[in-house]
């Protein structure tokens, strides 16, 4: 089987590029959304632990079974440490003998900005050109990259409560073709903006955007609200908005909607993602509509970014080849595989 590390990855994103490895992921995942009843799915399995949340995202089709480890642990950048971390596995289902044991911390930035790409495709303006960032943490470059390759972003207005992350930000994309503006809240941030991309780490029912600032024709990614608790936005700005999820299940327990009643979710949320993908639902139907995409991040995102890297690991030849598979002459005989005992 094969691994890959994060310094496989970086040579995989040097070799490949980054614009076109976030565009085969779009395709990736396209074709995996359209494919979409083949699928066994559940929401994920999470551990709700002091400080944090520990989770196993499960999900299979014909071919693969894939799974992500993941944690999310809002205070670790008081330590020095990363508030999310991944790994993942891909296997194959016809015998069950695993294929790619994958770092997934840099790729779930990937999957997650290419997933947006294709909800802000179906949601957002085509004359769209101002982008807000709220939030400029470990996510925020990523997904303002991905906007631009969608939709002409000519300005980014940005704002975080943690000025070196805004620091942080400016730096990395200062050499980028559109305007960065640095606001002093999320307010202003969000003035005049076509598409607000929210994604921090507040923990609970947070107001990090507020109702009375978006204007009608706005689409918002909603990608910060991903547990039991955790939300982003006034919960009347719901009520106005188009709202599309990945799974559900699993955006009724952790997305903007777990405000909602089931009766609410039935009345205001209009389609999941490969409803729209496959064409049985429309996406924006209208210049003023405000549109929602309330993402939590779903297991079959992370299938696809896990078959991708598996399938370019194999045509540049990165990664180790690695022994987890005892190589048993007698597939019976496992004893033989230890020699001495």
């Amino acid at each position: 089987m094969k691994l890959i590390t994060v310094t496989d990855l970086e040579t995989l994103v040097a070799t490949h590029g980054f614009k076109k490895l976030t565009q085969d992921l779009v395709t990736y995942l396209k074709n995996d959304f359209s494919d979409w009843k083949s699928f066994d799915k559940s929401p994920r399995h999470a551990c709700h632990v002091p400080d944090g949340v520990i989770e196993l995202m499960p999900i299979c089709n014909h071919q693969y079974y894939a799974f992500k480890y993941v944690n999310g642990h809002p205070k670790n950048p008081l330590s020095g440490k990363q508030t999310i971390v991944a790994t993942g596995q891909l296997s194959q289902v016809v015998d069950g003998h695993p294929l790619l044991i994958s770092e997934m911390t840099v790729l779930t930035a990937f999957r997650t900005a290419a997933t947006t790409i294709l909800a802000t495709d179906f949601l957002a303006r085509p004359d769209s050109h101002v982008l807000a960032m709220i939030g400029t943490g470990a996510q925020s470059e990523f997904q303002t990259l991905a906007q631009t390759l969608i939709r002409d972003i000519q300005e980014v207005r940005f704002f975080d409560t943690d000025p070196l992350a805004m620091d942080k930000y400016q730096k990395n994309l200062s050499h980028r073709a559109f305007k960065l503006t640095r606001c002093e809240s999320a307010e202003q941030a969000c003035l005049g903006a076509d598409i607000i991309t929210v994604c921090t780490a507040c923990k609970g029912h947070v107001n990090v955007i507020c109702n009375d600032w978006i204007q009608p024709g706005v689409h918002i990614n909603g990608l910060g609200g991903d547990c039991p608790g955790k939300t982003e936005l006034e919960k009347s700005l719901l009520y106005r908005s188009k709202i599309v999820v990945e799974f559900l299940p699993q955006s009724m327990i952790e997305g903007e909607i777990q405000r909602l009643t089931p009766t609410e979710v039935a009345s205001h949320v209009h389609a999941e993602l490969w409803e729209l993908i496959t064409h049985q639902k429309p996406g924006r139907e209208n210049p003023d509509e405000i549109t929602l995409f309330d993402s939590v991040g779903f297991a079959l995102e992370d299938f696809s970014a896990l078959r991708l890297t598996h399938d370019l690991a194999k045509i540049h030849k990165i990664g180790h080849d690695i022994d987890m598979i005892p190589p048993l002459s007698d597939p019976k005989d496992l004893i033989s595989a230890i020699k001495n005992f």
